[in-house]
């Protein structure tokens, strides 16, 4: 398969994230008579990715977040040379996704833009958790997130299920962490909605690149010290 492919089919994967994760959140979260609250926004996150792994998994791995490549390409799993065209793929999938979900819920009347999705901490915080709590927060879920992952894509693990442990593992991320960061995890999915929002959403978009880039790579260095050698 083509690298502009596997970038093709990146874009279109993360788009569908933040377009499905952001979109639950913007449009059908924001009025409780629809009753999907913070379970159905993470639940909504979860399938996006479990439905993309299914799509999109045989032509480029169904990354959708620069941490994810990072992981995979720290712990040998991923070419590094590819990861340059991935990471500006998904970056562009999640801002065109802010940018369509942008003009669908500017739509309504008295629409205000509020904070769009975007991650936060301190006073931007859902919950108000400070800067340290966040940045724990990423990296330890992250890291997480990318030992299940190189666990559920190791060819000694059940074939099949994957997609499935690791859409379960992006919804439980959510639902541990939505009033902490409102959950990135994924440096792509944050950085579409902060270009919209501007000022504190851009000023706080460091930790969202940060924590869970660093979480990746530290799960990529320790899963095949605690596996030994992946065949994949």
């Amino acid at each position: 398969m083509s690298l502009g492919k596997k970038a093709t089919a990146e874009f279109i994967g993360t788009f569908w994230l933040v377009f499905g994760g952001c979109g639950s959140a913007v449009l059908a979260a924001a009025f409780p008579e629809l009753g999907i609250g913070f379970a159905g926004v993470a639940l909504a996150f979860g399938l996006t990715v479990l439905t993309m792994a299914f799509a999109i998994g045989h032509i480029s791995g169904c990354h959708l977040n620069p941490a994810v490549s990072v992981g995979l390409a720290v712990g040998k799993r991923f070419p590094a040379r590819e990861l340059p065209a991935y990471v500006i793929a998904q970056v562009l999938g999640g801002i065109l996704a802010a940018a369509v979900l942008y003009v669908i819920a500017s739509g309504k009347e008295n629409f205000m833009i509020g904070g769009f999705a975007s991650n936060g901490y301190a006073a931007n915080s859902p919950g108000g958790y400070s800067l340290m709590a966040c940045l724990v927060a990423e990296l330890v879920l992250t890291f997480m997130f990318l030992m299940i992952i190189l666990g559920s894509t190791d060819r000694r693990a059940p074939q099949g299920f994957a997609p499935i442990a690791i859409g379960l593992a992006l919804t439980l991320i959510h639902l541990i962490s939505i009033p902490v960061t409102n959950t990135s995890v994924n440096p792509a999915r944050s950085t579409g909605p902060a270009l919209f929002v501007g000022g504190w959403a851009i000023q706080q978009l460091w930790l969202f690149w940060v924590a869970p880039i660093l979480g990746a790579a530290i799960a990529g260095i320790v899963y095949p010290a605690v596996a030994g050698k992946s065949e994949k």
